[in-house]
């Protein structure tokens, strides 16, 4: 049996990775492929409690190394209970966020030193990575404007302007690294353009 693909929706708050994921199982399920789409931190019932934790707005100050051993405590669980078995039984794995994000949140928004990040990426992943990061990106003026009118605030959305910035260039930094990786496209289009991209770049994943 082949190996599915895993597909990783990266980005900053409100550019759209919900409407894009689904756009891209729908993409691949005409296509004839069974596809899982999951998120992180979450995915299963333990990851998704340690997501409860993460993302809830508290009173007390999280650690900066807190916040980064249990995004990796999630990973793990996610990775080992949900994303590998389904990769092994062929089936396509879409991901709302995965390691990517924690060098872009924790790294470029928090300032946690990027060797830490690559050290448990080692520990928890081994060798892997995702087969493809498409990278919504858009101003993080327009994405926090659409993240207001979404839902109330979570402790991340909580976050200054600033480390929603330095998010989206770490994001753009290391998309010009991993060129063969990494797919940009331009959130700030109407949704339907938006969708027409991921589209046709997910039918140019499948040949």
């Amino acid at each position: 049996m082949n190996r599915g693909k895993f597909i990783t929706f990266e980005g900053t708050e409100g550019v759209g990775k919900s409407t894009q994921l689904a756009t891209a199982r729908d993409a691949l399920e005409v296509a004839g492929k069974t596809v899982v789409v999951t998120r992180e931190p979450g995915g299963t019932p333990m990851a998704e409690a340690i997501r409860e934790l993460l993302l809830s707005p508290r009173d007390e100050a999280v650690n900066d190394l807190t916040e980064l051993l249990l995004m990796f405590a999630a990973r793990a669980q996610h990775l080992h209970s949900l994303i590998l078995p389904a990769l092994q039984q062929g089936t396509w794995v879409l991901c709302d966020r995965f390691t990517d994000a924690t060098y872009a949140y924790q790294g470029g928004g928090r300032g946690v030193p990027q060797e830490q990040i690559a050290v448990l990426e080692q520990l928890v992943q081994g060798e892997v990575r995702p087969d493809h990061v498409i990278l919504l990106d858009a101003p993080v003026e327009v994405g926090m404007a659409r993240a207001r009118n979404r839902s109330a605030p979570d402790r991340f959305e909580r976050e200054t302007t600033a480390f929603f910035q330095r998010i989206r260039d770490c994001y753009l930094q290391r998309a010009e690294q991993h060129p063969l990786r990494y797919h940009v496209v331009d959130a700030a289009q109407p949704i339907d353009d938006v969708s027409r991209q991921v589209s046709g770049l997910i039918t140019s994943l499948l040949a």
